[in-house]
């Protein structure tokens, strides 16, 4: 229950803050509360939460260690404040996406991993004969427990003839050895092998099958003279006269190439490019499971390690409970003989259930121990993270959250909700930065920052009690708090056509028949893992980019090491009819724009093009023969010989994390004093990249093309973002809202089919309707958009809704209702109806 006034503890006093877009603010928040940072997408909230209380609370902490062991850390920046008082040491929480490593799993994060090896050694069930094996031989990760055969990888790869030859009708000259490089570095193959002797002007099939072989597979490494362009005859005759070469060449033959690059590559790209040459099967000695005999020979409740570790959490539960209150009965059988082992078995399997508890109260129950952290969601992720915090059972102690709603059905955020309260409970301060209505409401105290994003925000508009927002005239969010905007009372469009699809089946999906909607808005639903983006993101994207002939990628991350990916395979499913009314499909995911801060939004959305033209016009950069190249900061002639256009400088610290500062030869600004000599109304090129969009949309409204483009992105709530922000600073809501700009800003031939999973992610209601806005104009235009949503105004406001559940995991995976919005309300089996009840 909210709290009054009186009832606070302690106070954190922020005095003087400025980080980021904050105006000097000054602020008094309560301890051991819920703290619920609001406002618009943009306003300064993260600057507050995270920039300034969290950023602050770790700098402290680490002034309190060693300097030497604080060198050991991220070199934490100094946050723009006065002062802070009475803040207690701080745990962030925050969106991210899952670890890059494929080994890092549901299990490791959460230290159920941990727990089953120990239970696994000291009260596993061994075969008559076995010797007790330690915990670590458990883990598919050690020396001691990897499968001799594939190395914990569960796939063994070859590197055959035919995968790096495809085409053996080939020349070596017209490239026959698909696995080499395709660029100069095969060609300094090919010319090393004329030197050689090879002949590689004739079918690769006719070569005699040593020279084949040691071509391919040897793991020698001759340097020998090379002449490029001359036969072999002329070779012989310039070495015999001692004629200077071009250079000395070092052979590498294609299979060690493929097997070096992929293992000592820093680039994704290459790797990926490589793998494709390897085949890849299960492998034969552990089955896929990664671990030596010795550790599957070891069981527990039937179940070897591997095994248990597949099972949904939910499912683990219900097995575990037995073993927890000393009831089970394999327990009984071995008490007199092996009392220690029923100890053991009992204590862990307590910590085990209790641990598992939380995470089913989080909704997480559809998980397994073994799936990989890539293929979590940022919010799935956020949750595991909070319920390892609420059994840690630390108090004291002030979580940031950043969002925990995200990505939750409002069934789970119910759950969440009482997360947050044991920790509370608990004695702890937490500090949530939130759009979620729900959550506001729960709230023992809210800090509204605003008014508006970017430049306008950075105030704070109230910070007190619930219940006072109601008097603040300026505040967005307490509209949406206290007024209950309802956003659409439209009638539902009418569909054109119906796009159907049967025999789906993947991961918790089971031959199942799904129709869309053409032409109209239309919403899936359904709580947490019930198989919404399996359906939408995964085999509806598949099977139609398929049939336009496009390559899609629906893989998780870009930068998981291709040999260790998890391949989720649709098993079934096609596309019957509907996709004659359908041109084009458009993926708009939260995927990041670029990996790198070369990319940025002016780059992505080709903003950047118009304005280089621009400052290529002008009057001094004619004089010069500055033409728009001289504008990039990608291209040697205009950018910074220091940092090479990146603005920034890696220091490389020995024994250290490497630390960026701005270069010191162009100040940050990625050019050369040249290119910044010359101006546009008053502006050089690196002033126009920082100013925000909706700075710029008032320099640039004289150039149609640019307003246009600047006008698209301010309608997606975007108007806070400077020009040349890095693409690796933006959040995946971001990102996702840029690549609508982008859309948008295309001429619309309608039969597009637009599929965006959760776009309302990280937005605040009054952006949501700005969202929708767009959303229908797309549909207006003659296209289809279909979402993954749990945001109920969206939904309310969909032409049409398939709910998907009715549970999540197992418990999901089938059509439970579908219809206009006021028909899904009737639904009595479906677990979005009541809350979508009080939207319509």
């Amino acid at each position: 229950m909210a709290k009054s006034d009186t009832e606070f503890t302690g106070f954190v006093k922020v005095r003087g803050a400025r980080e980021h877009n904050l105006k000097n603010v000054n602020l008094d928040i309560p301890r051991n509360a819920l703290v619920v940072f609001t406002g618009i997408s943009g306003s300064g909230k993260s600057s507050l939460a995270f920039g300034t209380l969290y950023a602050e609370a770790q700098r402290r902490y680490l002034e309190s260690v060693s300097p030497y062991a604080r060198r050991l850390f991220n070199q934490m920046a100094i946050p723009e404040v006065d002062e802070i008082e009475g803040l207690p040491p701080a745990v962030a929480l925050q969106q991210q996406r899952g670890a890059v490593s494929t080994r890092s799993s549901v299990g490791s994060v959460t230290t159920l991993s941990n727990l089953l090896r120990m239970l696994y050694s000291r009260a596993g069930d061994y075969p008559k004969g076995q010797g007790i094996i330690y915990a670590e031989s458990f883990s598919p990760n050690t020396p001691e427990g990897a499968c001799t055969e594939c190395h914990g990888l569960g796939r063994v790869y070859e590197i055959t003839e035919k995968t790096m030859v495809p085409d053996d009708t080939l020349t070596i000259r017209e490239k026959a050895i698909a696995a080499w490089p395709s660029a100069w570095q095969g060609q300094n193959q090919r010319d090393i092998l004329t030197t050689m002797g090879y002949n590689i002007d004739v079918p690769w099939k006719d070569l005699p099958k040593k020279d084949r072989d040691w071509i391919l597979f040897t793991e020698e490494q001759p340097v020998v003279p090379v002449y490029s362009g001359y036969s072999h005859e002329e070779i012989k005759n310039f070495i015999k006269n001692k004629r200077q070469p071009d250079y000395m060449g070092t052979f590498t033959g294609a299979r060690r190439y493929v097997r070096h690059t992929f293992a000592n590559s820093q680039s994704a790209l290459m790797k990926k490019r490589v793998s494709q040459y390897m085949i890849s099967s299960e492998c034969p000695l552990c089955k896929g499971k990664r671990l030596r005999q010795e550790s599957l020979s070891v069981k527990f409740a039937g179940y070897d390690i591997a095994e248990l570790s597949r099972l949904a959490l939910n499912k683990l539960a219900t097995i575990f409970a037995p073993y927890a209150t000393g009831e089970a009965t394999a327990l009984k059988k071995i008490e007199t003989a092996y009392p220690e082992k029923v100890e053991v078995a009992k204590r862990i399997a307590e910590d085990f259930v209790a641990r598992l508890q939380v995470m089913l109260d989080l909704g997480l129950g559809y998980l397994t121990v073994e799936r990989s952290t890539p293929t979590l969601s940022p919010g799935e992720l956020q949750r595991l993270r909070l319920a390892t915090q609420v059994r840690s059972n630390l108090f004291g102690v002030v979580y940031v959250l950043d969002e925990p709603s995200a990505g939750l059905h409002p069934a789970d955020t119910e759950a969440l909700l009482r997360a947050l309260d044991k920790l509370k409970a608990a004695g702890n301060s937490l500090f949530v930065v939130e759009h979620e209505i729900d959550v506001i409401r729960h709230a023992d105290w809210i800090v509204d920052v605003g008014p508006a994003a970017g430049e306008k925000g950075g105030h704070i508009l109230y910070s007190g009690l619930p219940e006072g927002l109601r008097n603040i005239k300026e505040s967005l969010t307490r509209q949406y708090v206290y007024d209950n905007v309802v956003s659409n009372s439209n009638e539902p469009r009418t569909p054109k056509d119906w796009l159907k699809l049967e025999g789906i089946t993947r991961n918790n999906l089971s031959e199942l028949t799904a129709s869309f909607p053409l032409g109209v808005l239309t919403s899936v639903t359904g709580v947490s893992g019930s198989g919404k983006s399996s359906l939408v993101s995964q085999v509806l994207v598949e099977l139609a980019a398929e049939q336009l002939g496009l390559q899609v990628d629906i893989t998780a991350d870009k930068d998981e090491d291709p040999l260790e990916q998890s391949e989720v395979q649709t098993l079934g499913g096609k596309i019957v009819s509907g996709m004659k009314s359908i041109k084009r499909l458009v993926v708009v995911d939260q995927k990041p724009i670029g990996r790198t801060p070369r990319s940025n939004l002016a780059t992505y959305t080709g903003l950047f093009d118009h304005v280089r033209k621009l400052f290529a016009a002008t009057q001094m950069a004619k004089t010069r023969k500055f033409d728009a190249g001289q504008f990039s900061f990608n291209v040697a002639k205009g950018r910074c010989p220091h940092c090479e256009g990146e603005g920034m400088v890696m220091v490389e610290l020995l024994f250290l994390p490497s630390v960026y500062t701005p270069c010191p030869t162009c100040g940050g600004t990625r050019y050369n004093p040249k290119t910044l000599e010359v101006r546009y109304k008053d502006k050089n090129i690196a002033e126009v990249l920082g100013l925000t969009v909706d700075e710029a949309a008032s320099f640039f409204d004289e150039e149609p093309a640019i307003s246009r483009a600047l006008e698209v992105v301010r309608e997606v709530g975007l108007g806070y973002l400077r020009l040349g922000q890095p693409a690796t600073e933006l959040s995946g809501g971001e990102a996702q809202r840029i690549k609508l700009a982008t859309e948008l800003q295309r001429a619309q031939n309608g039969q597009t089919l637009y599929i965006l999973d959760e776009p309302t992610t990280g937005l605040h209601p009054s952006d949501v309707e700005r969202l929708l806005l767009q959303l229908n104009r797309l549909v207006d235009a003659g296209n289809t958009v279909i979402l993954v949503e749990h945001d109920m105004d969206v939904i309310a406001a969909s032409d049409w809704v398939i709910d998907i559940g009715p549970g999540a995991g197992e418990a999901g995976g089938n059509i439970v209702a579908e219809g206009i919005p006021a028909d899904i309300v009737k639904s009595k089996h479906s677990r979005t109806a009541p809350y979508l009840a009080k939207h319509l």
